[in-house]
């Protein structure tokens, strides 16, 4: 995956589509061979390839609609023992490319690499609609979409309507029914879930389709139904360097995980992701490096060491 050259999969109406709505559908992004790369990493990590023949009821008396906490078992964040291909799908030059477009700005951070595993009737999937802004800031959602966030549900197989589809709402639709503060009461009314589903559209959409929306957006995780159904999904997450206030996860507290997989598999861009320094900051001495080196032995660290800043020498005129 290098990130050298333009690799652009989305047009402008897309992006305009994003900026109106919070939310797009962008089919076929991945090409088929990117997402039997991952599909394979999803079986090596979960060790599973179908589900259940059917789902079973796991609602109770008035819980349609409500989050049922077995659906995140196998939700978990990268970087994981595989190959390349998982662990940098969240940085593929073509999202990084889209998250600058839409984010008006070069200057981005991935701040979630979500990996979710669904499989039919291993838990009951169907969620209420909500906003995100409640766990991805301490503040609010801007009116102007660049200073909150991307979030991208990326599908790596096939998602009808029986594999668990995420439904949303375009914001033009909420306006008459819900501001994003009301979902920060959760015990939102039955009424206002029914206005809401009435105005949804799904993101069902072939493997390799990525539906990107922002954290202001009304939307829901529905259940699967299909037999021996699988959801394989990543959830790339991106802000502004400059808008620090939103953020899910700090990378240094997963530094436990086999970063060894990102560090000798990244390039300087996909690595500048994860808010590591490129060649030539400040930061980087002969020091740094060889304590960086000593941490991650088989990452190739040329960029950074030709871009080492070397004090000037004294001229000798001046001594």
């Amino acid at each position: 995956m290098s990130a050298d050259g333009p690799d652009i999969r989305f047009t402008s109406d897309q992006v305009e589509a994003w900026r109106r709505d919070g939310g797009v559908v962008i089919e076929r992004f991945f090409t088929p061979a990117e997402c039997a790369a991952v599909v394979a990493d999803f079986e090596t990590v979960f060790g599973r390839t179908e589900g259940a023949e059917a789902p079973k009821d796991f609602k109770k008396p008035g819980e349609i609609g409500r989050f049922n906490r077995h659906q995140a078992d196998l939700n978990d964040t990268i970087p994981f023992d595989c190959s390349p291909a998982l662990n940098l799908i969240a940085v593929h030059p073509a999202l990084m490319a889209l998250a600058r477009a839409l984010l008006g700005t070069e200057d981005v951070l991935l701040y979630q690499g979500e990996v979710w595993a669904k499989f039919t009737g291993d838990a009951d999937y169907d969620q209420d609609f909500h906003c995100d802004y409640g766990n991805h800031t301490l503040t609010a959602p801007s009116e102007d979409s660049r200073f909150n966030s991307l979030t991208t549900l990326c599908y790596f197989t096939d998602v009808s309507e029986a594999h668990g589809p995420a439904h949303f709402v375009p914001r033009p639709a909420t306006e008459a029914i819900a501001s994003p503060e009301m979902s920060l009461n959760r015990a939102a009314s039955a009424g206002l879930q029914q206005k809401l589903a009435a105005a949804a559209r799904s993101s069902a959409a072939p493997a390799g389709s990525i539906f990107p929306y922002t954290i202001d957006v009304w939307h829901r995780g529905t259940n699967l139904t299909a037999p021996r159904g699988r959801r394989f999904a990543v959830m790339a997450s991106y802000h502004r360097a400059d808008v620090p206030s939103v953020n899910r996860y700090a990378w240094p507290y997963y530094g436990f995980r086999p970063w060894r997989m990102i560090f000798e598999h990244a390039s300087v861009d996909q690595l500048a992701m994860f808010g590591v320094q490129r060649p030539g900051h400040p930061f980087w001495t002969a020091e740094t490096l060889r304590r960086t080196e000593a941490r991650y032995p088989g990452w190739d660290s040329s960029p950074w060491r030709d871009a080492l800043v070397r004090p000037r020498r004294k001229s000798s005129a001046a001594a």
